[in-house]
């Protein structure tokens, strides 16, 4: 499995880009189809305002790298938690480069 650093955000029940996010560690399995996260099993859907969605509970989820200048959602400032394992790896991408499982992007 890959493990990425990733910004997560729930899209069911919420206005445009309004949902709960996070920053946190997404495990993918090899084919990049499945994700887990926060003890939730995602698989990839194709769609305009959502790419992922929860097996068990069908609600949809964005997944995207992190963006350095911290503009991850598209219309309005949402706070973003970040997860508490992920906190020092993606204060150092801040900082200084590539994100965890990206560095050669």
């Amino acid at each position: 499995m890959a493990r990425l650093l990733m910004f997560v955000q729930l899209k069911t029940g919420f206005d445009i880009d309004r949902g709960p996010s996070w920053i946190g560690w997404v495990d993918f399995n090899r084919t990049w189809k499945t994700a887990r996260f926060h003890g939730r099993e995602l698989r990839r859907r194709r769609g305009f305002d959502s790419n992922f969605y929860d097996v068990e509970t069908d609600e949809a989820f964005w997944l995207s790298g992190p963006k350095r200048d911290r503009t991850d959602t598209r219309y309005g400032p949402v706070t973003t938690d970040v997860d508490v394992d992920a906190r020092e790896a993606y204060e150092a991408f801040l900082a200084t480069g590539a994100a965890p499982g990206r560095e050669r992007e």
